[in-house]
């Protein structure tokens, strides 16, 4: 049996690109949590490449701002003690791409909330191939009310 991942626990009619369950043509990043870490393993396809066997930039982007997103759903959902997450949204975030990533394999992708303070969540995550770090993100999530767009997303 798979391990159900966040997004298909609390957002399985989500149609976001990056981790919707219900985008047929997204990426569909599952996002599981290990302990204090938030981990994912996504294996890339042909399409997903910027020249044969290097993952596009754009796609990594995706991938990290996702996940980590997730980890700060998840992260405000156990400190507040909700049944379910809060909808996040990012409010910033930068990746350093460190080298090219390989598509000839799985990618781990591993966040970890590093700062919180009420809503707003920081994040920060690594994007590997082979167990070398290819790409880091570091990321502001917030917590969205009522009145804005994707309040009740999920």
């Amino acid at each position: 049996m798979v391990e159900q991942g966040l997004q298909e626990k609390y957002a399985p009619k989500s149609c976001c690109f990056g981790c919707g369950p219900a985008n047929s043509k997204g990426l569909q990043i599952r996002s599981l949590v290990q302990g204090e870490e938030v981990i994912a393993r996504w294996l890339p396809q042909p399409h997903h490449e910027a020249f044969p066997g290097v993952l596009n930039g754009g796609i990594i982007g995706s991938l990290l701002d996702c996940h980590s997103n997730w980890a700060a759903a998840w992260h405000l959902m156990q400190e507040s003690r909700f049944e379910q997450p809060p909808c996040t949204v990012t409010a910033e975030y930068s990746v350093k791409l460190l080298r090219p990533t390989p598509t000839d394999g799985p990618l781990d992708i591993v966040a970890r909330v590093v700062e919180s303070l009420h809503h707003r969540v920081r994040v920060e995550a690594t994007l590997s191939s082979h167990s070398k770090i290819c790409a880091q993100c570091s990321g502001i999530f917030v917590a969205v009310r009522a009145g804005h767009p994707a309040y009740h997303r999920w």
